[in-house]
């Protein structure tokens, strides 16, 4: 629990931006959730193809090749596996663009986003948080180095 904890109280802004997609994702999936394994099927489908051509343009340039560690290449087909379940949950639900017309549903995922976001905060600031934050071992470097 402790290495959860540290975990979310080091990550980068990008990270929290990203998790926050993943809230809003599972919380309309929750509410949208259709058991047919054709949209299922469908998304896993896509994912594999959009996913290794994501793999292909990221990994490949004229310098070479850039190396991704595990989490990024997951994350590049999970991407368009979200993004294809979610449209296809959502089609005909009266959705505007990304959100459902349903206000408590809107409120349930600002809220949760919001609730993420302060804990993050939270732990930021906390020992735990900081011992492990990016920022505060970039401190210490400098800090360290000035010492010598």
């Amino acid at each position: 629990m402790v290495r959860l904890l540290s975990y979310f109280g080091s990550l980068t802004n990008g990270r929290i931006i990203l998790w926050c997609y993943a809230i809003w994702y599972v919380v309309n999936v929750v509410n949208h959730f259709d058991a047919r394994p054709r949209i299922w099927l469908t998304s896993i489908g896509l994912s594999a193809i959009i996913g290794t051509a994501l793999l292909i343009s990221t990994r490949t340039s004229r310098g070479g090749t850039t190396r991704l560690d595990g989490w990024q290449i997951f994350r590049l087909y999970l991407m368009p596996f979200c993004v294809s379940s979610f449209a296809a949950l959502v089609k005909d639900a009266g959705y505007v663009l990304i959100f459902p017309p349903n206000l408590r549903e809107n409120l349930v995922g600002l809220a949760l986003m919001a609730g993420f976001v302060a804990l993050v905060c939270l732990l930021r600031n906390s020992r735990l948080g900081a011992r492990n934050s990016p920022s505060m071992n970039q401190s210490r470097k400098i800090k360290v180095q000035g010492l010598k």
